[in-house]
């Protein structure tokens, strides 16, 4: 007997957006959903928020992520936030590495890895992003930057420890990104694949939306979608799941 599909991953980050009041409605509308087993969703609050919206999504199949924690478990760290806290607030899963974070707030490799370790000695999912920017796209660089990063991720981590890879090409994310096409992510994709190990999920994110969700999820080897903009209110965000609903139908 072969085993079950797994489940297409669909969730989102807020960034630095919503209110608690904002938050809890968006949760609200979540808690109240029924939902196919055939998709995983998360959202990813901001620090703020994480443990109103872990309250209101108590039982449901709907994972509450942060957006960063520290790699140190306590300390003279001010402003920062560590794992046990996020974890103590409700986040199972932690986005790592985003390209906000490496080019603004100094977020290398190796800080990635060591956040990597942080989340899993916590029993928090990693959630890895990793991408190319467009002068190393242009210069036909992708394949080795990103399985550059996720190989400095990876180090030093059992082979059998969960973790997510998001691939998110840098010059396709944000309000000015130019939406990649399948052709672009495919290969990226299976590269991602091949240096993370079979059982680890490959997530696309970068400029998705209803348009181009369902083409996305046929390219080979995506395990599920991380959206920006498109679902920041509770509607795109449920449109977008469906689609993952009518894909992994077709699987």
């Amino acid at each position: 007997m072969s085993e079950p599909a797994a489940p297409i991953w669909v969730g989102t980050s807020w960034k630095m957006t919503k209110t608690l009041a904002e938050a809890r409605a968006f949760a609200d509308v979540l808690a109240a959903t029924s939902w196919d087993p055939t998709v995983q969703p998360f959202v990813i609050p901001p620090a703020t928020a994480i443990a109103a919206v872990a309250e209101r999504l108590a039982g449901s199949p709907v994972l509450v992520g942060a957006q960063d924690a520290h790699w140190e478990d306590a300390g003279a760290w001010t402003g920062e936030v560590s794992v046990p806290q996020v974890a103590d607030a409700g986040a199972r899963l932690l986005e790592i590495g985003h390209s906000e974070r490496r080019a603004h707030f100094a977020e290398t490799d190796e800080r990635v890895n060591l956040k990597v370790r942080a989340a899993l000695r916590h029993g928090v999912l990693p959630l890895v992003c990793v991408g190319e920017d467009a002068r190393q796209r242009e210069a036909g660089e992708q394949l080795a930057t990103v399985t550059a990063q996720v190989r400095a991720a990876l180090h030093g981590v059992p082979d059998d420890a969960a973790v997510l890879l998001a691939y998110e090409p840098v010059w396709a994310i944000g309000e000015g990104g130019t939406p990649a096409t399948p052709d672009d992510v495919a290969p990226v994709v299976e590269a991602i694949a091949h240096e993370a190990g079979p059982r680890r999920a490959v997530l696309y994110g970068g400029s998705v939306s209803l348009d181009n969700a369902a083409a996305l999820l046929e390219v080979p080897g995506i395990g599920g979608l991380f959206v920006g903009r498109a679902a920041w209110q509770v509607e795109g965000y449920l449109a977008i799941v469906e689609t993952a609903v009518e894909s992994a139908r077709r699987r």
